[in-house]
């Protein structure tokens, strides 16, 4: 199996989530990045929770 076969099964639950699950998948990531970028290592339960929230309303 090709290596984009592998990305594409991979990515394949989000491209195919509601937008809503796709916008909360991407500011997680984005947080995290973030995060992995300044080598922040305090729990981000917190935040995801917020974003979590921010959605459902």
């Amino acid at each position: 199996m090709s290596q984009e076969a592998n990305i594409d099964d991979v990515q394949e639950p989000i491209t195919s989530a509601s937008p809503e699950v796709r916008q909360i998948v991407e500011r997680v990531w984005h947080l995290e990045k973030s995060r992995l970028d300044k080598k922040i290592n305090s729990h981000i339960n917190d935040d995801i929770l917020a974003i979590v929230k921010e959605a459902v309303r």
